[in-house]
């Protein structure tokens, strides 16, 4: 073993210098010329740097800032005036701006799981599950379930899921890596099938005017990605095994060691002992009120949407439906007004029941801030790396790549479920890869037949598991943040999970496209994600047989 030290410096040098090489040659190929690498293949080649080194330094930060360079690089022909204006304005500023929303919400969130910590509402439903949730399979199954009952908005699913579970999690030795896998695979997915969610209305826009939700709902039952991670979870729960970097994480905790590697995020307020006067229903009511108020903003901001001050009456139309309401909404408003009325109820509670003084609920607000600040700083530049590509204009290289293959219309599902999936991947964003591939879907197919439906969900699930898997994703970032788990350790050991079933929906999807039929396609889809999993796990168990 110590002759093969050599090997990975050695495979860091070479992918350093053949990063290094490509910037040269695109420096090159721009020739000065603003324009000349965009639409191009060069379009995607900021994230994979990004990714590349964030893989071999173990870094975030600096990852996603080379990778923004290079970005500003490519687009703007070299030039260093032009490269400075991109970086900042075009970057940082818009995504700032444009993001402002969210991270107002993740605050107004931090500051709330602060206050249930200080309040002991974490605490007391830590006890109780303690004394109901005694196994590994007990926690992961209500983990799951709780997340798939969040069907909201990825980002309140994280991290509500994350403050929720993890005492829970915690007591049964469930490492915070596996508890951080748990939250991302019922985010997204879920999020990806609930006709009335964010991302629902966020799809539905892309469609023909009237349409939206109803494509959206046919194309439910063929997002074989988001149905079969359900599939895996329960399937694995109940075998009670894992694989890949994941086992290795769960070894650990079963010692003592929930962490294994990285940075350990300290729970002081969770740790410290309860005072008693806290009871179960001081962590479900807030968490209640939570959820129904920020159904109620969104429906309202549906009905008042194109308004420049949303909450003016006379903005209001209340001939929408709710339906109509929730495809017409802007997560980034709605949700921060729910977080906002969430707070003060929450501060106002527990003042109240006397759990917590005013001093000690205000001292609560810097509390949550800092708790978020890593999630926002890393969203923040995933957000602007995400901005370069468009600056870039990766729809339009994919558009044209895709364009090349329209002849193959039985494989189209399965090649818009991989293209999906790496432009995810490399982008870090599901919704804007929808966004780029849902018109180009209804424009090769008649809207409404079957094998348009089944593409244009192949573009749903592709999103989601290239979202899943990606390092510089919001919804992985705010996993991370929720279950308190290295960010670089949730991505390395959920990968082979999610590998896993990206590898059993693209095989779904080829089956999918010779017979259109979902009552066919996804029970045998179902079957094979069951049985790749015991052939996975009988070859672990001979792996380890050789070994002992």
């Amino acid at each position: 073993m110590k002759n093969n030290k050599w090997i990975k410096p050695v495979v860091i040098g070479i992918v350093l210098a053949v990063m290094a090489g490509m910037l040269v040659w695109a420096g090159v190929s721009a020739g000065g010329q603003a324009d000349a690498l965009v639409g191009t293949f060069w379009s995607l080649f900021p994230p994979v740097v990004a990714i590349c080194l964030a893989l071999i330094t173990k870094e975030v930060y600096s990852s996603l800032f080379v990778g923004i360079l290079v970005g500003g690089l490519l687009s703007t022909g070299f030039n260093p005036v032009h490269t400075v204006d991109a970086f900042v304005n075009d970057g940082f500023i818009s995504a700032v701006s444009g993001s402002s929303g969210i991270f107002i919400f993740l605050v107004l969130l931090g500051v709330i799981v602060a206050l249930l910590n200080k309040a002991g509402g974490s605490q007391a439903f830590g006890a109780w599950a303690a004394k109901h949730v005694k196994t590994k399979i007990g926690a992961s199954i209500a983990t799951f379930c709780f997340g798939v009952l969040i069907f909201i908005d990825d980002y309140f699913n994280c991290l509500t899921v994350g403050a929720v579970m993890r005492p829970v999690t915690d007591k049964v030795k469930i490492s915070r890596s596996k508890l951080a896998y748990l939250i991302d695979a019922t985010a997204a997915p879920v999020c990806m099938i609930a006709p009335i969610s964010s991302w629902a209305a966020a799809v539905s826009s892309y469609a023909p005017e009237g349409q939206g939700l109803s494509l959206f709902i046919q194309a439910i039952p063929y997002n074989f990605y988001s149905l079969l991670t359900f599939v895996f979870i329960i399937t694995i729960t109940l075998m009670k095994f894992d694989y890949g970097p994941m086992r290795l994480h769960e070894k650990n905790a079963e010692a003592g060691d929930l962490f294994t590697s990285g940075m350990v995020h300290a729970d002081s307020e969770e740790d410290a002992p309860a005072t008693g006067k806290a009871k179960i229903i001081d962590l479900i009511l807030p968490i209640l009120v939570l959820i129904g108020v920020c159904v109620l903003s969104l429906f309202y901001v549906g009905r008042c949407m194109g308004a420049e001050w949303v909450f003016a009456s006379a903005n209001y139309d209340p001939s929408l439906g709710f339906v109509d309401a929730f495809s017409n909404t802007d997560a980034t408003v709605g949700l921060p007004w729910g977080g906002l009325i969430a707070l003060l109820f929450c501060i106002i509670y527990f003042v109240a029941r006397r759990l917590v003084t005013f001093k000690e609920a205000m001292d609560c607000i810097p509390k949550g801030f800092i708790a978020m600040v890593p999630a926002i700083l890393i969203l923040t530049m995933a957000t602007t790396l995400k901005n370069m590509t468009g600056l870039l204009a990766s729809d339009v290289f994919v558009e044209n790549a895709l364009a090349n293959v329209s002849g193959l219309n039985n494989f189209l599902p399965a090649i818009i479920f991989l293209v999906a999936c790496c432009i995810a991947f490399a982008t870090g964003t599901s919704w804007g890869t929808f966004g780029i591939l849902i018109p180009i879907v209804l424009s090769i197919f008649p809207v409404g037949s079957e094998l348009g439906i089944m593409s244009m969900s192949a573009c749903l699930a592709g999103a989601v598991c290239g979202d899943h898997c990606s390092p510089i994703s919001d919804t992985t970032i705010m996993s991370s943040a929720g279950a308190k788990c290295d960010h670089l350790n949730h991505v390395s050991t959920q990968f082979p999970y999610a590998l896993t079933c990206a590898g059993v929906s693209f095989v779904a999807y080829i089956l999918a496209g010779f017979v259109q039929n979902v009552f066919i396609s996804l029970p045998i889809a179902m079957v094979m994600m069951v049985a790749t999993l015991f052939i996975i796990k009988l070859l672990q168990k001979s792996t380890d047989r050789k070994l002992a």
